[in-house]
């Protein structure tokens, strides 16, 4: 007796481990064809991102847990300086479609120019829309470091990256709107790279211009 209920017992937690397990599966976003997204987090340092290393770590990091770490990720960012890098240059060639299967561009040209990026299209690897201007709270400033064409500034002495993306106190960034509302909407891009600079790089700066410190993801195989 006291063995068959043993083995119901033990049967009972194996089927509510299994129907956990599979309930965990069901709920857990799966996005493989996804190739492009905002981060639903930012580092939690401002503009300290561990510099484009830790800033792509973050990339596939939020890429592999909605069921699409299969593929390279980079953050879209560009650094300054010496050998400086332009995040146009790091991102693949295209096309990038959102969660849903949207299409935001089909190559570098077109995403540096009429490329469909909007809030609507915009989206975090989870699916969420990332709230704009009209929102309880703008988190709209995207970090880039990047001219309205994505490549690096040069003949700037002021930081446009928050040290290449190692400070997260001192120093400013240029960042864009997600939701195309800004200060250069007379740009080719209409602002979603390059509509202005943080007014530091600790988290308390981004936030105050309407930002968390989110990047943009893109896939670049």
């Amino acid at each position: 007796m006291r063995t068959a209920m043993r083995m119901s017992v033990l049967a009972s937690a194996a089927f509510v481990a299994l129907g956990g397990t599979a309930l965990a599966q069901q709920q857990a976003p799966q996005s493989p064809n996804m190739t492009f997204f905002v981060t639903s987090t930012g580092s939690g340092k401002g503009g300290d991102l561990g510099g484009l290393d830790g800033a792509d770590r973050h990339c596939q990091t939020l890429a592999a847990a909605a069921g699409a770490g299969s593929k390279t990720w980079r953050a879209y960012l560009s650094t300054s300086g010496a050998n400086a890098v332009n995040a146009r240059d790091r991102i693949g060639r295209g096309p990038w479609f959102n969660v849903k299967g949207e299409q935001i561009a089909a190559n570098v040209d077109e995403l540096h120019g009429n490329n469909q990026l909007t809030k609507a299209t915009a989206l975090t690897e989870r699916g969420a829309t990332v709230m704009g201007v009209g929102d309880p709270v703008v988190l709209h400033d995207v970090l880039t470091g990047s001219t309205p064409e994505g490549r690096a500034t040069v003949g700037r002495t002021e930081d446009t990256t928050c040290g290449n993306w190692t400070r997260g106190g001192e120093g400013s960034a240029i960042v864009g709107h997600h939701d195309r509302q800004g200060l250069r909407d007379d740009a080719p891009s209409h602002s979603w790279n390059s509509s202005h600079a943080t007014r530091g790089c600790s988290l308390e700066a981004l936030k105050s211009t309407g930002g968390g410190g989110l990047l943009y993801c893109f896939a670049a195989n």
